[in-house]
């Protein structure tokens, strides 16, 4: 039975009010901010954002160490990033993200490797930087083709003042020409992980480019078809797929951030003639300083699904020349055909499906369009640590009646998803085996459950067939539904 939009905006307040309901007064007031239902033709989702966390309601935030660390330092590959603290920070977002990268790991790759100072009573009592000093000493002889060292601070370096920008400026001094700089991550800092992505923006923006050698920008050999990959963490191998359409489109690619990266490629940015920003949230901050200082445009662009691919291509070549527009026609034509085998494989078979997302920066929006691709329908979607700039990004992308829910509770998003019922959830990893257990198809969409790519036409065809493998199992068939259980 179909149901009107204005049912479906009904159900939803209905649905919003009852959940309110379990909480006290004061916090139902406050929650209620951050839940609504879209509404074509207004500039946002109506929804609060970007506002600290109730006490006792399981967020399924991180902290801005993670944000740091886990999203935009960690996964350049030939720097050594020292988690600064106590071991459990450190330990926990080691090797986390399926952040592929070419090289040998231990030589000249440190992505999957932890490094910790390791903190105990006596460094919060006496202080640590005479630890962390003997650390990088170390790391320098065990590992000397590092090319550079991060210093991501854990909560308790905050605490006891360690200085570990006077660390980081004796150890530049001492290991001449070698990058070794402090990003003030501590844990407590912000309301999310946001919070981290912009301190580690500004890392990037005073300890690489303000400190880059002239010398070695002037060696750089330019072409008018230079771009940088800005806000991909090559989830997969994503950025890779990525990169192989711009460069079939005649673009040359000098610069990925921060999948597969490298300190060379961070210096080199300044000289590209365009940024491609995929992770809005982590990234636009040093995109746009690099448009004011350095006077490069920057463009959002999605490679999700075959839609997004041909708006994305067709925008991307728009800022060069002719034979970059034909180029783009010439690949969209390219990979038609496999976009419609695809769409004969599974959309049958998902035609109408419905979905809810709850993850992190960008992918509660830019899934969608790959969804829709499939027939899908996405009804609920919010984001981990959106801003309010990521839900007026977000009306672009959502139909009038989608229930819209930001940083929402584990309370709040189990008994969504019970009366919503959808066919698939999509969330991260603290999610799934909730969802799972009682029943509901589930993919992990912060880390492609151990798939991917999910980016450009290949992508495309696994990401299809990963969410027709999640609904079309016949574990459901053992593992039922609430709803149902008890219809």
């Amino acid at each position: 039975m179909s149901v009107t939009v204005e049912e479906r905006k009904a159900a939803n307040k209905a649905l919003i009010d009852e959940v309110l309901k379990a909480y006290p007064e004061k916090m139902a007031k406050r929650r209620a901010k951050h839940l609504g239902t879209f509404e074509d033709g207004k500039p946002d989702c109506g929804v609060k954002s970007n506002i600290k966390s109730l006490p006792g309601v399981m967020t399924i935030r991180g902290c801005a160490y993670a944000g740091s660390k886990g999203v935009v330092w960690g996964p350049i590959k030939d720097m050594i990033h020292i988690s600064h603290g106590p071991v459990g920070c450190g330990q926990y977002s080691w090797a986390a993200r399926r952040n592929y990268y070419i090289g040998t790991t231990g030589i000249d790759t440190f992505v999957t490797m932890q490094f910790t100072s390791d903190f105990q009573e006596k460094d919060i009592v006496f202080g640590g930087d005479k630890k962390l000093d003997k650390i990088i000493d170390e790391i320098q002889e065990l590992f000397p083709l590092n090319k550079g060292i991060s210093i991501q601070s854990e909560c308790p370096i905050g605490l006891i003042g360690d200085d570990i920008e006077a660390v980081s400026k004796k150890k530049s001094a001492q290991y001449e020409g070698h990058t070794i700089l402090p990003v003030r991550c501590e844990g407590f800092r912000g309301v999310s992980q946001s919070l981290g992505h912009h301190l580690a923006n500004d890392a990037i923006r005073d300890w690489i480019f303000d400190k880059a050698d002239p010398d070695k920008r002037l060696e750089f050999v330019s072409t008018p078809y230079d771009v940088a990959i800005i806000g991909d963490y090559n989830i997969g191998g994503d950025a890779w797929s990525s990169r192989i359409l711009l460069e079939e489109i005649g673009l040359r690619v000098i610069a990925q951030w921060s999948g597969d990266g490298s300190i060379a490629e961070l210096e080199n940015t300044p000289k590209a003639k365009l940024n491609l920003l995929h992770c809005y949230r982590s990234m636009n901050y040093i995109s746009r300083h690099m448009e004011e200082k350095y006077c490069i445009p920057w463009a959002e662009y999605n490679f999700f699904g075959p839609s997004m691919i041909e708006k994305s291509l067709r925008e991307i070549a728009s800022h060069f020349d002719d034979s970059i527009k034909a180029n783009a026609e010439r690949v969209i034509a390219k990979y038609r055909p496999l976009v419609d085998a695809v769409n004969a494989k599974f959309r049958a078979r998902l035609q109408d499906k419905t979905v809810m997302l709850f993850v992190g920066g960008l992918r509660p929006r830019h899934v969608i369009g790959a969804y829709e691709d499939l027939g899908m329908n996405v009804v609920g979607t919010g984001y981990e640590f959106g801003h309010n700039d990521d839900y007026q990004r977000t009306t672009h992308y959502v139909k009038d009646g989608t229930l819209i829910y930001d940083d929402v509770t584990g309370y709040e998003f189990e008994r969504f998803v019970e009366q919503v019922q959808p066919d698939l959830v999509g969330s991260g990893i603290k999610e799934k085996y909730v969802f799972q257990k009682m029943g509901v198809p589930f993919r992990q969409m912060h880390s492609w459950d151990y798939s991917g790519p999910y980016h450009g036409y290949d992508g495309y065809a696994i990401f299809a067939r990963d969410m027709d493998m999640a609904i079309s199992s016949p574990v459901w068939g053992l593992a039922k539904a609430p709803w149902k259980k008890n219809p």
